[in-house]
């Protein structure tokens, strides 16, 4: 059975709980697609990919986290594979939501930036983490 540091551990279970915030924003979207919140189509549509990249990124992200437990990696390399996916799911779907926040709002705004972040992350985790895999 694989042992996880105390680190991983900690933060796994930090992860789990940031779940029911996700489970939260589902029933956000669930009044906006039924029309309790007013939304446009534009703001349906960033709140829906919010909260599908949220969900996808939380769950890669710990599995990430279980598998870098299992590389050579060290220092900022192992905490790179090991959470740059679960920083991807902050900052990815943080860009949907704070772009479309703002009554009657059709364009993205200025926190558009962080989808740029969230794809470095989200990148340089995966890659690190493939490259600490392909070395151990």
């Amino acid at each position: 059975m694989l042992e996880l540091s105390d680190g991983a551990r900690i933060t796994a279970a930090i992860v789990l709980l940031a779940v029911v915030g996700i489970e939260s924003g589902g029933f956000f979207l669930l009044k906006v697609l039924a029309g309790r919140a007013p939304a446009t189509d534009f703001q349906k549509a960033f709140f829906r990919a919010g909260h599908a990249h949220a969900g996808v990124l939380v769950t890669l992200g710990l599995v990430c986290l279980v598998l870098a437990e299992a590389t050579v990696l060290t220092g900022f390399w192992h905490w790179l594979g090991a959470t740059g996916v679960l920083v991807a799911a902050i900052l990815l779907p943080g860009g949907f939501f704070f772009s479309a926040m703002g009554a009657g709002r059709t364009r993205p705004n200025g926190f558009r930036v962080l989808f740029p972040a969230g794809a470095a992350f989200l990148g340089a985790g995966v890659v690190t983490l493939a490259v600490g895999m392909f070395l151990s």
